[in-house]
C-alpha cells in the first residue's frame, strides 16, 4: 500500500471539498488516500477518505490567538497533519525544534504527523542536500510515536521542476538511513500524472505528497489511477 496525500494549502471551499470527496469515494484504489485541508474545511463527511490538516500549534491550549491545537484538529476529524512544510519553514520561520514540538503534540492527541524535510536551491547547489536532510530529520522528528516523513526538495515546490531519479534515490535513502526505525517516506514536489508512476517506483518511496495537482479531480484522480 502506498500513501497518496493531497495538500490543498490555502485553497478550496465546502462545495469544492465535497465534490472532491465524492469523486475520490468513487475511485477504486488499494492505496491510502489522505486529503489535507484548510482548518475551515475540516469536520466534513469523509466518504471513506482520510482527512488531514496542514498545521498544528505546539501548545495544548491557552492565549494563542489564531492557533489551532492538536485536540481541536482531532475533534474536527483530522487523522493526519502536515508539520514543517517548506512554506511554513520559509514564510513563518519555523525551526526544526518547533516542528518536532508540533509533531509530538499531534501524536499526543492521536494524530499522525507528516514531517516535511528538504533542501533549498542554494543548499542543493552547494552540495549540502544530504547534510541538510540529516540535520532536519534529527532535529524535527518526534522521539516516540507513529509518524510519516515527506522529502520535498524546497526548490521543486510549485516550480514544475522535479529532481532526477538519482537525486530522489539519494535523498530518500538518506532519510531511510537516518531514521531510528523504518517509517513511510513520501516524495513531494511538482508531482503530476505524467511522473507519479515513475516516482512511486523509486526504492524507499512509500507515497506521494501532492500540492496543486490535488485541487481538482481531473488532475488528482489520474495520479491515483496511474500508480495502482
Amino acid at each position: 500500500m502506498k500513501f497518496i496525500i493531497g495538500n490543498w494549502k490555502m485553497n478550496g471551499n465546502t462545495t469544492e471539498r465535497d465534490d472532491m470527496l465524492t469523486a475520490l469515494s468513487k475511485t477504486k484504489t488499494k492505496n491510502k488516500i489522505v486529503l489535507c485541508l484548510p482548518f475551515t474545511l475540516l469536520g466534513c463527511e469523509k466518504f471513506g477518505i482520510s482527512i488531514g490538516a496542514q498545521d498544528v500549534s505546539n501548545h495544548d491550549n491557552g492565549a494563542y490567538t489564531g492557533d489551532i491545537s492538536a485536540t481541536m484538529l482531532k475533534d474536527m476529524g483530522a487523522q493526519y497533519v502536515i508539520v514543517g512544510h517548506s512554506e511554513r519553514r520559509l514564510y513563518h520561520n519555523e525551526t526544526n525544534e518547533l516542528v518536532r514540538e508540533k509533531a509530538e503534540h499531534a501524536i499526543k492527541a492521536g494524530i499522525i504527523p507528516i514531517v516535511c524535510v528538504g533542501e533549498t536551491a542554494e543548499e542543493k547547489a552547494a552540495g549540502h542536500t544530504t547534510s541538510i536532510i540529516k540535520k532536519m530529520l534529527l532535529e524535527s522528528i518526534p522521539e516516540n510515536g507513529e509518524y510519516i516523513v515527506a522529502y520535498e526538495p524546497r526548490w521543486a515546490i510549485g516550480s514544475g521542476l522535479t529532481p532526477t531519479e538519482s537525486e530522489i534515490v539519494t535523498a530518500v535513502k538518506t532519510v531511510f538511513d537516518t531514521l531510528p526505525a523504518p517509517v513511510p517516506i513520501l516524495y513531494g514536489g511538482s508531482v503530476n500524472a505524467e511522473n507519479a508512476r515513475d516516482i512511486i517506483s523509486i526504492p524507499y518511496v512509500d507515497g506521494l505528497l501532492i500540492g496543486g495537482a490535488s485541487l481538482k479531480s481531473e488532475t488528482f484522480i489520474p495520479i491515483i489511477n496511474s500508480i495502482d
